[in-house]
């Protein structure tokens, strides 16, 4: 496997119609690592520019640099034999939300227990994985805006995020003004609705890499238990 920048382990649904149209909403296709035109919405282009280069996704373990003696094969393995012995997660469907009334998001419906349960298994597991943070890499994330617990993570797995504070979802868009965000949000319901899977399920942990231009691109899927 081609050696990446950083390395993330996602969920993403299958090659299909929800992964078609979001690849085209954001912009950047992670299954072909390439561009793809945008519909004709105003004000889209710059309102995906934050999402785009990560791709569609759901965060399990946020980009990470691997730690030292340990390479993209020996991830891939791992993520392989891990996703085997972990059960897939079931819920009634999926929803356009506004996230924190700040950004355009995918958001589960029903009990997101076991989905927060599967996320703690992910980030733990493959912390010996991780390079520690660097400091540049600390102030990027501007600790001085989060809350005590989120510094604490942040400390701990590199992404304050995680565990009880982890929130499934599926990013549209970066934050946006409440009239834009109002706008694209009646947009985003028209482009989706049809593509929105009733059940929907999170059945797969996904191996992403960052390449030198900073573009994020699915290397590699792993099928959970059923």
């Amino acid at each position: 496997m081609d050696q990446m920048k950083r390395y993330a382990i996602y969920f993403a649904p299958p090659a299909g119609p929800l992964m078609q149209a979001a690849a085209e909403w954001l912009g950047w296709d992670v299954e072909a690592g390439r561009p793809t035109p945008q519909p004709p919405i105003e004000g889209l282009e710059e309102a995906t520019r934050a999402p785009r280069k990560y791709g569609f996704h759901a965060t399990m373990k946020a980009p990470f640099r691997l730690a030292p003696g340990v390479d993209a094969d020996d991830l891939a393995e791992a993520l392989a034999a891990e996703a085997a012995h972990l059960a897939a997660v079931e819920l009634p469907g999926l929803r356009l939300d506004a996230l924190g009334g700040r950004f355009l998001a995918l958001r589960p419906d029903g009990s997101e227990a076991a989905l927060g349960a599967l996320c703690a298994e992910v980030v733990t597991r493959f912390e010996p994985f991780r390079a520690p943070l660097t400091e540049a890499e600390i102030a990027k994330r501007r600790p001085e805006t989060m809350t005590p617990r989120q510094r604490e993570l942040l400390g701990v797995f590199g992404y304050p995020y995680v565990l009880d504070e982890f929130r499934f979802h599926m990013t549209l868009s970066g934050d946006l003004p409440p009239e834009e965000l109002a706008r694209l949000r009646a947009a985003a319901e028209d482009w989706f609705t049809p593509h929105l899977p009733r059940p929907f399920a999170v059945d797969a942990l996904c191996l992403y890499g960052e390449d030198e231009a900073g573009r994020f691109h699915l290397l590699s899927r792993h099928a959970l238990a059923s």
